[in-house]
């Protein structure tokens, strides 16, 4: 299988409640994260080939030449080739439809959910999502020591719309969707996708969360419940009532860290809600990225022009996970 080129097909994903209780600070020490999030068709695709050298060559935003694993500066790409006993003879080439960082649709694991999926199959080996997930988590949050949850690499593996639940034992629960098709498609007309232009790191604001769980605990309860109501609206064709719950969800959040939002952000929103948004939201840990907004579509022009900095973004749902789209001969 090394002589032949595989092309991986990863979705990112947008969080509507519940994001922030898949940290281990949390979930581990208050029995149960939960989360709704939605798996859009933007993606990153990654390529892998056999080299004609012994060499490893890495092209992102940058590219790398070098002969041994450990060399590799690409953190995720050096722990998964090591992870998966790789050691030489391969190119690895990664495109992405947004920004690769920084954006808070979880990128950088929805790179290594597609890393892992290419590399598995290009040794020939076939992996469950459940697989994949599990692996980007043990890179990022066990070897690398990033800060962070746990949500993006289960929906970077399985896609759909799923309310994901996380134990304290580490188990966690992948709780699909499942409403009319009616229902879906009027849920995503109402979702307005606006770019900030700012891209940010999300890891100082996942330290100052780390570090202030106790404090806001009942805050995190609070957005664990919400992410259950949620689930069971969308699932009963209620999926009117999750706007004020991303409303709701959104003021909860701004409470965990001076990081989630500011001056500009915070201006935004008001003049969103002014013209009729039900409910918003900084997709992902917050300071930048992407806004999204959940309003009757024919509200949507009148927002858009309420903040012309920000740049829409149409998107759709994604029904699939990380998966092969390509095999070369």
């Amino acid at each position: 299988m090394k002589d032949r080129m595989f092309i991986s097909k990863t979705p990112l994903r947008i969080t509507f409640v519940g994001g922030g209780s898949d940290i281990r600070e949390y979930y581990s020490k208050y029995g149960r994260g939960s989360v709704l999030s939605a798996a859009i068709n933007k993606f990153i695709y990654i390529v892998v080939n056999k080299k004609f050298d012994s060499k490893i060559r890495v092209s992102y935003s940058k590219t790398e030449i070098v002969d041994s694993v450990h060399k590799i500066e690409h953190p995720s790409v050096r722990e998964a080739l090591k992870l998966l006993e790789i050691e030489g003879g391969i190119e690895i080439v990664s495109i992405s439809d947004i920004p690769s960082g920084g954006t808070g649709l979880g990128s950088s694991s929805t790179f290594l959910v597609g890393l892992l999926n290419a590399l598995h199959a290009w040794k020939g080996e076939f992996v469950s999502p459940k697989e994949l997930a599990e692996e980007a988590v043990k890179i990022e949050r066990e070897i690398l020591h990033e800060p962070g949850g746990k949500q993006d690499q289960y929906m970077a593996a399985y896609g759909g719309i799923q309310q994901l639940e996380f134990y304290a034992d580490e188990k966690v629960g992948v709780r699909p969707v499942i409403s009319s098709t009616e229902t879906i498609r009027n849920f995503e007309r109402s979702l307005l996708l606006l770019y900030t232009g700012i891209q940010r790191s999300s890891t100082g604001i996942h330290k100052v969360q780390m570090q202030t769980v106790e404090k806001k605990s009942v805050n995190y309860e609070k957005m664990v419940q919400m992410a259950d109501e949620a689930f069971a609206c969308l699932n009963n064709g209620n999926y009117e009532l999750i706007g004020r719950m991303i409303h709701e969800n959104w003021l909860l959040k701004k409470t965990l860290s001076e990081g989630v939002s500011n001056r500009d952000i915070d201006l935004w929103y008001d003049k969103a809600m002014s013209c009729g948004a039900l409910g918003g939201k900084i997709i992902g840990a917050g300071g930048g990225g992407f806004m999204l907004f959940m309003a009757d579509p024919s509200k949507h022009n009148d927002i858009m022009s309420s903040i012309p900095e920000l740049t829409r973004q149409e998107f759709s749902f994604e029904s699939e996970g990380s998966r092969i789209i390509y095999v070369g001969d």
